[in-house]
């Protein structure tokens, strides 16, 4: 199934290389995304492994989340009258969420998702979009998300907690030197510890990151996979290509 979002960085374009780089299921039994986003990897399965767990240290986007899993026919009724509108999406970019119940936040937060132009949440994307259909969709992910473990922790927290022979870290950071685009704060001394982090591990990871000479060497040793995608922020040249990494543990 698709993603019910869109996120800075998705993986939708690269989901399919990325899914070929991961080992037969029989070699883990816990999936682990750790910076989720729109969770493109997890939503390609039905299941990954008996334990899976979706983590992102944004909170709005956490709480999205969580609404979705557990309460999203209340969501469903507080986006009845979405519409696909520049001034509701001001109002809701403008609104004061003190006060706000985690499912009017949760309304919220979809409607800039959804409405904004890159998943940027501050700028009213110009374009046509099923809206009501998009509300009709929380249900079946609410279903996909049913024994999903939602988490909101700092990358290294998270590692350590889940860590386990048997485990598999599916990655996708903040790129490096790209980290303007994201909306929450990862500076290049996070990308240090994350490699540190990742070095120490018992369980296996994948990792995907933009094709640079400062990620070539700071993951010196471990297999590379080559893949490219449409630059999808580049809205008039659509032969441009984006060079991006794929970065395994393990070899088979």
């Amino acid at each position: 199934m698709n993603s019910f979002i869109s996120w800075i960085g998705g993986k939708k374009l690269l989901r399919k290389q990325i899914l070929e780089q991961l080992p037969d299921q029989n070699l883990y039994s816990r999936y682990i995304e750790v910076f989720g986003g729109a969770g493109w990897i997890l939503f390609s399965k039905d299941k990954h492994a008996p334990l899976e767990v979706f983590n992102d240290v944004n909170g709005e986007l956490n709480n999205l989340y969580r609404v979705v899993k557990y309460h999203p026919e209340p969501l469903q009724k507080e986006l009845e009258w979405l519409l696909m509108s520049r001034e509701q999406f001001f109002d809701e970019l403008n609104r004061n969420i003190r006060g706000m119940t985690d499912i009017q936040r949760a309304a919220r937060f979809f409607c800039l998702i959804r409405e904004s132009f890159g998943a940027d949440c501050r700028s009213f994307g110009v374009r046509s979009r099923d809206i009501q259909k998009a509300v009709n969709y929380l249900k079946e992910v609410s279903c996909r998300l049913n024994k999903v473990v939602i988490e909101n922790q700092d990358f290294e927290r998270l590692i350590k907690t889940y860590d386990r022979p048997d485990a598999l870290f599916y990655l996708d950071p903040p790129y490096y030197d790209a980290e303007k685009y994201y909306p929450d704060r990862f500076n290049p001394e996070d990308h240090e510890r994350l490699r540190k982090c990742l070095g120490s591990i018992k369980g296996k990871f994948v990792l995907s990151y933009n094709d640079c000479q400062q990620i070539r060497e700071l993951y010196k040793g471990y297999p590379f996979i080559e893949v490219d995608r449409m630059d999808n922020l580049v809205n008039k040249d659509k032969s441009r290509r984006y060079k991006e990494l794929i970065i395994k543990s393990y070899t088979f």
